[in-house]
């Protein structure tokens, strides 16, 4: 702006069309006042070139408009496009998401969360790295909070979107066991089991039943690191011969030191993913997996928040469990003899 330009102001606008600052600031806002009333005061401020100022708007309404995303791990491919989705829900509300990355550290977790809350987030959308933290209460108390992905045990969620993992790894393990695996490793980014992920328990209660000699073992999201954990594993004396990811980025270190090692998917090793990454299908063979409905996550998840926003109420918890649908490819075979 050039120096003494004068910026219009509701003042300006008022004494354009003759009405009180308070008139034309209902108007603006779509409130109190005719239709009729609201086109003639917008003509008017854009005749002038009237822009809301954002500061003074926030000192008003007591709100800035901003919602924070908070991911457990952008290393992920699944959490990336889920915080993408979700930045496009949001400016689609009329919110302005900020992302930060936790990069799978609690305590950077922590001093995220409380520094998107010190800067007047008027919500935050967590993926929590670790859900059962104490600090979440807090969190809850001075902002409305969402989590997806995992419940918050200790603090009073605006809302829940989770997914239904028990039907998940389920389905995954007796897909292995059918194609005749009897030594199965479930790779999971998190060695931190929660009620809402409770891999576990579901390989210790499923295993028996199916035959399987079956594992979890924790295991990093990021290409290189994910494949020297499953060497690893494959060096070792009875190998694993399929292994079940709880993560599509964890799936494609499998394919890495499978070829690394001079073997091959699934003649010799047997891989499935979880998120369904477009960039699954480009693997030999192309990578089976599981499609989560993220168009209805997003969907609950922007209209949870914008309502306990808006409503000015205590929330009341919310919760919303979404199912995932197989999408068998060619990275299952049985194992060889």
């Amino acid at each position: 702006m050039a120096q003494g330009r004068h910026r219009p102001t509701l003042r300006d606008i008022a004494d354009e069309t003759g009405l009180s600052t308070a008139a034309v600031s209902y108007a603006l806002r779509g409130l109190q006042v005719t239709e009729e009333t609201q086109a003639r005061v917008r003509e008017a401020a854009k005749r002038l070139g009237y822009e809301a100022d954002p500061i003074a708007r926030a000192l008003a309404s007591g709100r800035t408009e901003t919602i924070g995303v908070l991911c457990g791990s952008l290393a992920d491919g699944w959490q990336q496009q889920v915080a993408a989705a979700l930045g496009r829900g949001l400016l689609g509300a009329g919110r302005n998401p900020v992302t930060v990355d936790a990069g799978n550290d609690p305590e950077r977790e922590i001093t995220l969360a409380k520094r998107m809350v010190d800067q007047r987030a008027d919500a935050l959308i967590v993926l929590p790295v670790d859900p059962n933290a104490p600090h979440w209460a807090e969190i809850a108390d001075r902002t409305v909070l969402v989590a997806v992905g995992d419940g918050l045990p200790g603090a009073p969620a605006a809302a829940e979107v989770v997914f239904d993992n028990d039907t998940g790894v389920s389905h995954g393990l007796r897909m292995l066991a059918a194609a005749g695996h009897t030594r199965v490793t479930l790779l999971t980014p998190t060695d931190r089991a929660t009620p809402d992920r409770p891999a576990e328990q579901i390989v210790q209660r499923l295993a028996p039943e199916l035959g399987l000699a079956a594992v979890v073992r924790s295991c990093p999201h990021d290409l290189d690191r994910a494949a020297a954990v499953v060497r690893e594993l494959l060096e070792a004396p009875a190998p694993p011969t399929a292994f079940l990811c709880l993560a599509d980025s964890i799936a494609f270190g499998v394919y890495l030191a499978v070829r690394e090692l001079g073997l091959s998917v699934p003649q010799d090793v047997s891989v499935v993913g979880y998120d369904n990454l477009p960039a699954g299908r480009l693997l030999t063979p192309p990578l089976s997996s599981y499609r989560w409905p993220i168009d209805a996550l997003v969907a609950a998840v922007v209209e949870h928040a914008v309502e306990a926003i808006d409503s000015k109420k205590p929330p009341v918890a919310r919760r919303t469990v979404l199912t995932p649908e197989p999408m068998p490819r060619g990275s299952v075979a049985p194992p060889r003899a």
